[in-house]
């Protein structure tokens, strides 16, 4: 069965056709299931997962919306739901489908794990969070939950936006470390700007986690703040003693 190329599902959608419309050997989802996931474009990937267009347009018309609003599917990976429920033709419903496929694709990239390891160094949290923040474009703080011989729990996300004291509040990061039965936690956030040098506001907030968690006898080991392409720890910079 000869591959079709993507400019012509491209030219389909421009000509006002619907899947249905195509011939069966060249609509997304039975070449998917005869020639491979790998065989189709990025159009038509986007087409499976998103099923079916609104009244009057088709599916491959939302898919090519998709990337121009975003670029690529780097872009649509990155961008939030409400910004992909924006998009004509995609919604609340399909913007969560593109989110759950993205998420999917990142967490099949990571490397599977022998078993637990533990998370005992900036550069072993770096790994962890490196991926998941680096290209953010709002700040996002997180939290690694960790037992008493530093095994990962879960990564607990704790706020998104500016890093305001009413925004990342001690009580926000230890209900998540209390409710996991975590014995330490250590705390992470990005810079968008890609500089990982901490702010003066990085190291004010610092203090006050570091002092609420020996109040509670929750122990903070670092707080990483993240960049592009490295990290700087708070812990190696001698703020957190």
């Amino acid at each position: 069965m000869p591959l079709v190329p993507a400019s012509r599902v491209g030219r389909a959608s421009h000509a006002g056709l619907t899947v249905r419309d195509l011939p069966a050997s060249e609509r997304p989802r039975e070449r998917l299931v005869a020639l491979g996931a790998e065989a189709l474009s990025e159009q038509e990937l986007l087409c499976c997962i998103l099923g079916r267009g609104i009244a009057g347009e088709s599916v491959l018309v939302t898919a090519q919306r998709l990337l121009k609003a975003f670029g690529d599917v780097r872009g649509i990976a990155e961008a939030s739901v409400e910004q992909l429920a924006e998009v004509r033709g995609v919604g609340p419903a399909k913007a969560v489908q593109l989110k759950a496929s993205a998420e999917l694709a990142r967490r099949v990239a990571k490397p599977r794990s022998s078993g637990p390891h533990p998370i005992d160094t900036a550069e072993a949290a770096a790994a962890l969070l490196q991926p998941r923040l680096a290209e953010k474009k709002k700040e996002h703080f997180l939290a690694l939950l960790l037992d008493a011989r530093h095994h990962l729990i879960r990564i607990s996300p704790i706020a998104v936006g500016s890093l305001s004291a009413s925004l990342v509040h001690p009580r926000e990061l230890f209900k998540e470390a209390i409710a996991a039965s975590a014995a330490c936690v250590i705390i992470a956030h990005n810079h968008p700007s890609g500089d990982p040098a901490p702010s003066e506001h990085d190291v004010t907030l610092t203090k006050r986690l570091v002092q609420a968690g020996k109040l509670l006898g929750i122990e903070v080991l670092d707080h990483l703040v993240i960049g592009s392409r490295e990290c700087t720890s708070l812990k190696a910079l001698g703020l957190i003693t």
